[in-house]
């Protein structure tokens, strides 16, 4: 029988600084922490190099370079002996093919065309060019002329192709033309295959086919035959063409008892569908709830003021503009599926489908329990844009009829919803960008107490092992971060007041990205005020980054070198001028609150309902930005330091819940929520709620305020009996005053301890 999960700690494999051997070294480490498993980022052979791992090549393999499979079962067995288990990420909806003869099957592909073993294995569109597949991997169609003949294989710098049996005779363009594939210029946005988004170096597999689910699956069965794993991350299903289909033969392969949880980002007013065999999603959901509640809304209207109203149909428009340009091959196949249901080729076709998606708020909308959405979206978009009426009705007859234009059309409208929102919106809607994160929806400015509980209490009963988290691999900022940053809704006229003098002072090329830069800025700036030249590459880099996804005034697609050295002018003089001095200065002043709601987020999300995660390194304070800064080596010597000398605060918090957790898992894994509301004036500083009968946690917000008032008369009534606070080690019962529960420490941790 697996082990029974209780929380995760979050690995990222590499083959440079985390291999097995290194995961098996921090066991003892973890096993202090509290951790039940550890969970591992994609382990399958992978581009050699590979930081991350989701750009498998061989998914019948475990990687070498990270220990192979005796690595592996070392692992395991290694976790086994201190009572825990391994949690495994796997990528079923795409493999790597940037290097063609790093992966056997896609070299096979192009080698023979629709005659290869593995035609069927990948989603390719044959009638795009007369049976030859699509790969838009050149600088411009003109590099053709450029191919080289050597020996079987065609040769572009770095590229390599292999050559079809019996044509390598003549110059490289002659031989070229004679291939099952033709090489173009990657802006073209025509691709020949299904995709992951708009990435062309990793190809989608046909999962829905049973033999195809097989082949890439036989190592993961193995794992679960021989015991080595208890259960399995789900890489972006909602790529797949059938996800519910897919994670029905993933449970069988797994049995009854694995933990099985799928990376699912649900829109505020989504369910995750009750169907599904899983066990819940990636987090997402909670990471939005936990961070919400820190979030003071009487600094929207100043926020709002500074940054400008945002535009209610930017998303639309946005929407709209990937599914016509970055994603165009795509619309342009799903049309042509349209069309061969319906024999009918309506010339507003595209544009009836731009529109539509445009106005679908979730990844994609046919499981069973969102089956409102689309029909609602239809008639939006007909009462919109009336002259698409027709063509919209010929969309809805074609997905009456075909699964596959239904599957195309839901893999499209989430590649439309990443492009446009989180790849894009979120990096120019500067209000508070903490809010702008994975799963997130800044509209809303945070989460009430009201709502928390409500969604708290509905996860209890839906989904109690569902997992919970605050940082991933793929977060847009690190839970810190995001708490410091979150400070400034409860200070909104003095960050608007310092912005408006540093904007003016500095001379950005841009205000609204000046603005956007700011808060990030704030969010790692060092309480010590030194900036290390490896703090001034990783701000470089993320404003690259950043302007570029944000595509104003540069983008990945077409560089904008002018205005990028003109960002990274500005940003070297507020490093270097006088404006670091005002920064430090505030920094200093917020950073008792910005501990506070480290800590306050930490505790609440390590123990309401949920499995939680801890992602490496944030179990103490850390200043990531997004990927690739998130995935950073640990420093874990100095990690294992502070857990020895006790003295860090969020590893205590961490170290108490994670215990407790273990100490008594029934609190966690079937005890109920209760919210514990306190009384008097301060009381909507206060969150506080019981598990089961033996745990209570209180956690205060909003302390810039706070500070200032104090807890006055607020008082909690504990449940019957007497209650240990795991942190401070103080005893309670009955009523309490909150000012003396809360006297050293922004959070408790009650233990009942009366038997």
């Amino acid at each position: 029988m697996p082990r029974p999960v209780l929380s995760t700690y979050r690995l990222q494999m590499r083959g440079d600084c985390c291999t097995f051997d290194d995961a098996e070294n921090l066991l003892d480490y973890l096993d202090r922490l509290g951790v039940s498993h550890l969970y591992l980022s994609p382990i399958l052979t992978a581009v050699p190099g590979s930081t991350h791992g989701y750009d498998v090549t061989d998914p019948t393999t475990v990687s070498a370079a990270l220990g192979g499979p005796e690595g592996l079962q070392r692992l395991s067995e290694a976790a086994r002996s201190r009572g825990m288990g391994l949690i495994i990420d796997i990528v079923p909806n795409h493999v790597g093919v940037a290097h063609p003869e790093q992966n056997l099957w896609w070299w096979d592909l192009l080698r023979y065309g629709r005659a290869s073993a593995y035609a069927d294995y990948f989603d390719i569109d044959w009638d795009l060019d007369n049976g030859r597949i699509v790969l838009p991997v050149l600088g411009s169609d003109d590099d053709v002329a450029d191919l080289v003949v050597d020996g079987d294989v065609l040769r572009l710098g770095d590229l390599v192709f292999p050559v079809a049996p019996g044509t390598g005779a003549g110059t490289g363009r002659e031989v070229h033309d004679r291939q099952h594939y033709r090489l173009t210029g990657w802006r073209t946005g025509i691709c020949g295959y299904r995709r992951f988004f708009s990435i062309t170096s990793l190809a989608a597999l046909r999962q829905e086919d049973r033999a195809v689910f097989d082949a890439s699956h036989v190592e993961v069965k193995r794992w679960f035959d021989e015991g080595l794993v208890d259960g399995l991350r789900i890489d972006h299903p909602d790529g797949l063409s059938d996800p519910a289909g897919y994670l029905r033969w993933l449970r069988e392969l797994t049995g009854p008892d694995a933990w099985i949880v799928v990376e699912k980002i649900l829109a505020a007013n989504e369910s995750l569908d009750p169907s599904l065999p899983v066990s819940g999603t990636t987090g997402y959901d909670a990471l939005r709830e936990v961070g919400g509640l820190f979030i003071d809304p009487a600094g929207a209207a100043v926020l709002t003021m500074l940054s400008g109203r945002p535009d209610p149909d930017a998303e639309v428009m946005l929407k709209a503009a990937a599914v016509t340009d970055t994603l165009a091959g795509e619309l342009g196949r799903l049309c042509r599926a349209v069309a061969g249901v319906t024999g009918q080729n309506d010339e507003h076709l595209p544009a009836a489908i731009t529109a539509l998606i445009s106005r679908i708020g979730v990844y994609r909308s046919d499981y069973p329990a969102l089956g409102t959405i689309l029909p609602v979206a239809l008639q939006e978009t007909a009462c919109t844009t009336p002259e698409l009426t027709e063509a919209l009705a010929t969309v809805s007859v074609a997905m009456s009829r075909s699964a596959e234009v239904v599957s195309r059309f839901n893999q499209l409208c989430g590649a439309a919803t990443a492009k446009a929102v989180e790849d894009c919106l979120f990096y120019r809607d500067a209000r508070l960008v903490s809010l702008n994160e994975v799963g997130g929806a800044p509209e809303l400015f945070g989460v009430t107490t009201a709502e928390f509980h409500q969604r708290t209490r509905t996860r209890q009963h839906a989904w109690p092992s569902t997992m919970t988290t605050l940082s991933t691999h793929d977060t847009k900022r690190g839970e810190d971060v995001r708490a410091r940053i979150g400070l400034l809704s409860q200070v909104p006229g003095t960050w608007a007041d310092s912005v408006e003098r540093w904007t003016a002072s500095t001379a950005p090329p841009d205000r609204d990205t000046a603005l956007f830069l700011w808060q990030n800025i704030f969010g790692v700036w060092p309480v010590d005020g030194g900036v290390t030249d490896e703090l001034r590459i990783r701000l470089h880099g993320y404003a690259e980054k950043a302007i570029r996804e944000a595509a104003t005034h540069t983008s990945w697609h077409d560089p904008s070198r002018e205005f990028e050295d003109e960002v990274h002018g500005w940003l070297d003089r507020v490093l270097d001028g006088p404006v670091t001095a005002e920064l430090t200065a505030l920094v200093g002043r917020l950073e008792v609150h910005a501990r506070n709601n480290s800590l306050g987020q930490k505790l609440l999300q390590l123990t309401v309902p949920g499995v939680p995660d801890v992602y490496q390194g944030t179990e103490s304070t850390e200043d990531s930005l997004v990927d690739p800064d998130n995935r950073r080596p640990i420093d874990y010597p100095a990690l294992r330091d502070a857990l020895e000398r006790g003295d860090d605060a969020k590893i205590r918090v961490t170290t108490a819940a994670l215990t407790l957790r273990r100490a008594r898992p029934q609190a966690f894994l079937a005890g109920a929520y209760r919210p514990l509301p306190a009384i008097g004036e301060a009381a909507r500083h206060l969150v506080c709620f019981t598990r089961g009968e033996d745990v209570m946690v209180a956690v205060s917000r909003w302390t810039v305020g706070l500070a200032e008032t104090g807890w006055g008369d607020t008082t909690l009534s504990l449940p019957d009996g007497q209650w240990t606070d795991r942190l401070s080690g103080r005893d309670w019962a009955g009523r309490v005053r909150v000012s003396e529960l809360l006297c050293d420490s922004p959070v408790a941790l009650l233990e009942r301890s009366d038997g």
